[in-house]
Parts: C-alpha cells; structure tokens; sequence
C-alpha cells in the first residue's frame, strides 16, 4: 500500500490527498511535520508531529519536509511531482485525457500555483491565522492580499477561455488552484468577484474527491 507523509492542513499535501481520492488509491496516512502539530503551530509553541527530523525520514527526503510518498518501494518528495507521477502511473485517462499536452498544460499551472499563488498566500495565512497577534502586520497581509489578487487575474482570464484551466475537462491541473482558491474563501478574504473563477469554483467544490480532504474548513483555518 502506498504512504504518504504529511499534514491535511499543508496545502502542499492536500495536492496529493485530493489526486489520491480522485483516482480512488488506498494508502496509509503519516502524521510528520515540522511546524504543525496537534495543538496548531509552532510559533505559538505548540510541538510539531515530528517525524521529518529522524534519519528514517531524511533518508526518504533529505529536505526534511512533507509530503513524500512511499508507493512500494518508490521513494518521491516535492508535491508537484508526486501529483505528476500518481496521475502518469495511475490514472492518465482520469486526469490528462492520456494527452501529453494536456499533461503538459497540467503540469505548467501546477508550477505556476507553487511559484505565484503559494507565496503571497502564505504570508495570508501567517499574519491572520499561525503568527502570534502581536506578530501579525495588517499591512504586509494586505500587501500579500492585493498580490493574491493580480495572480488571480491571470486564472480569471484563462477560465474565459477554457471550462476548466487546462481544457474542457477537469485535469490534475485544477487541483492545486482549487486548493487555493478554496483557501482563499476560507480565509474570508473572497471580497472581489471573479465570475469565471466564481463558475469554475462552484464546479469543483461538488466533485466528491474535493469533500475529502479540501472541503473541511478546519484544513485551512489551523492555526
């Protein structure tokens, strides 16, 4: 059976939770990580799950990080990757139409969700939620606010084109997007209307493998 490390509350691990119940794969579920624990963060001097600092794990993934998965014997790291390899090995047809363009096309927003979208996101969650209060600076949250929205601009005008961002049919590419978008909502921070993302949105969140493990606000507002 597959492993996965990680944490539903990463969004980097929810790109995999949410390709694995796409494709309806088993697997065990391994707690680990270094900022995240069961009581919330550890800037706010919670303990983490651990697990990414022992040298069983480091010997899986050097960067001490999660997610990795273990897929009998087939070590991988880096959550963009490992979305690529189970859709290539898993589920071609499902999630790519078994075309290499669309692969490609796939491939090339999740890259642009992890460079673009993720950063000014992160800075998002930290001063509203994990940072502690006296931490947390009203202007670098909406400087990374009014970021967040011009990145959204380009997937606006590329759902004008296309039902969903990579063609007319759901790709793994909608994956990563729809974790931040959803996110976003969470937030309380969807105040500007986007209406091809607001259809496209309203589209993914009834796909049953999004109920999984993105849906749950909890996944988003642990801080």
């Amino acid at each position: 059976m597959l492993k996965l490390w990680g944490r539903p509350t990463s969004g980097r691990t929810q790109k995999v939770l949410w390709t694995l119940a796409e494709i309806g794969l088993d697997f065990e579920f391994i707690l680990a990580s270094a900022t995240m624990g069961p009581g919330g963060h550890v800037s706010k001097g919670n303990q983490p799950f651990g697990v990414v600092d022992t040298p069983e794990y480091r010997a899986k993934n050097p960067n001490g990080r999660v997610p990795t998965i273990d897929d009998d014997g087939f070590v991988l790291w880096e959550s963009n990757s490992i979305v690529r390899y189970l859709a290539m090995q898993y589920a071609p047809e499902l999630l790519y139409g078994n075309d290499v363009r669309i692969f490609a096309s796939a491939s090339r927003w999740l890259d642009w969700e992890n460079n673009e979208l993720l950063p000014p996101q992160h800075e998002m969650v930290m001063h509203l939620i994990r940072l502690p209060e006296e931490q947390r600076d009203p202007h670098e949250l909406e400087r990374a606010r009014r970021d967040f929205l011009k990145r959204l601009e380009i997937v606006e005008d590329q759902l004008g084109r296309t039902r969903y961002i990579c063609s007319e049919r759901f790709t793994y590419g909608d994956i990563p997007l729809g974790i931040r978008v959803h996110r976003w909502h969470v937030l309380g921070l969807a105040t500007v209307s986007f209406p091809n993302i607001d259809r496209w949105y309203a589209e993914i969140r009834t796909r049953p493998a999004f109920l999984v493990w993105t849906a749950d606000p909890a996944n988003h507002l642990e801080g």
